[in-house]
């Protein structure tokens, strides 16, 4: 009998522990990022590309890539240049923007970078987006401060590579030509009409009855 009681005594506060434990909360799933959709808009090099298009096309709208740098660029980070921009993975989009930020470093040959032999630095390196734009406004700035002839045209804002000013480069004046008579009337004068025919005017006859006879020659002898 004392084995019984013990035995119940034991399984009633287990029976209450178990009634105590809180239900366990169930835990929220992270929604998975899937990398096989095609993005359609990746920044390379500060600019937003279009990821529907091929990536040595997506590439040119990037200041300062053209058709020979895109290709080049693709050939030196290992990328098909015909694949579509947003199907790349974050690897390959990593090679293309360093590829695109210092060609040098890849090899390219010099001939394609736009900034061969630094003046500052001597060096070879390729500029892009909006260290282009700076590169630049101090170039034409050293120009103006040195005094050269293509300083002073930049500061008369003309053409500095020689070209004819006669008919172009003209700011403010009107088109080199022949000036029309119609141009030439008078501000209160109604403009003559195209291909019409110019009034004219009748010179006064003189008069027959009143004007003086003419004096007779006199007979050859």
């Amino acid at each position: 009998m004392g084995s019984n009681k013990r035995v119940k005594e034991e399984e009633k506060p287990k029976g209450k522990g178990k009634e105590k434990e809180e239900p366990k909360k169930e835990e929220k799933k992270k929604p998975e990022i899937r990398r096989d959709i095609p993005r359609l808009i990746i920044r390379v090099a500060g600019t937003d590309l279009d990821g529907e298009k091929p990536v040595v096309r997506a590439l040119r709208k990037i200041k300062g890539i053209g058709v020979v740098t895109s290709f080049a660029i693709c050939r030196v980070a290992n990328i098909n240049p015909n694949v579509k921009l947003g199907s790349l993975n974050e690897e390959g989009i990593s090679n293309l923007e360093g590829a695109v930020k210092n060609p040098a470093k890849f090899n390219l040959p010099a001939f394609i970078l736009n900034r061969r032999k630094d003046p500052a630095t001597g060096a070879d390196m390729h500029l892009t987006s909006s260290d282009l734009d700076t590169a630049k406004k101090f170039d034409i700035m050293r120009y103006i401060d040195l005094k050269t002839y293509r300083g002073w045209r930049h500061m008369l804002g003309q053409p500095v590579r020689g070209q004819r000013t006669r008919s172009s480069f003209r700011h403010g004046d009107g088109t080199v030509g022949v000036i029309k008579k119609a141009v030439l009337q008078k501000p209160g004068a109604a403009p003559a009409a195209a291909g019409a025919a110019s009034p004219t005017i009748a010179k006064p006859e003189a008069d027959k009855t009143t004007a003086a006879p003419a004096a007779a020659k006199p007979a050859k002898k």
